[in-house]
């Protein structure tokens, strides 16, 4: 994936059709529009590379650079593991894709 736009600090809950974790920094958040925006955390979350699943609450509709996610671990029973920030929102489209 390589950057297709300015950063935003928050996405609509309700507007993110899917996620997928990339490593222990990395999450890749696929709009209903099919827009994709990638999330570097500004650390390592240990664990999330790992389990590639994750929780977050929010008090508002949307989720922002300033929100944490907790990693759920798998195995003997989902449990909770390391909780991160969120970094910016940063679109991104496939490194082949057409500009």
């Amino acid at each position: 994936m390589v950057p297709a736009g300015d950063p935003v600090n928050c996405v609509q809950t309700s507007q993110i059709r899917s996620t997928q974790v990339q490593d222990d920094q990395t999450i890749d958040f696929t709009m209903r529009n099919g827009q994709v925006f990638r999330n570097t955390l500004p650390n390592r979350c240990p664990g999330l590379g790992f389990s590639r699943a994750f929780s977050y609450s929010t008090s508002t509709s949307q989720l922002c650079s300033v929100d944490i996610i907790t990693v759920i671990e798998q195995g003997g029973g989902p449990r909770r593991g390391a909780s991160c920030g969120l970094g910016q929102f940063v679109p991104a489209k496939p490194a082949d894709a057409p500009k």
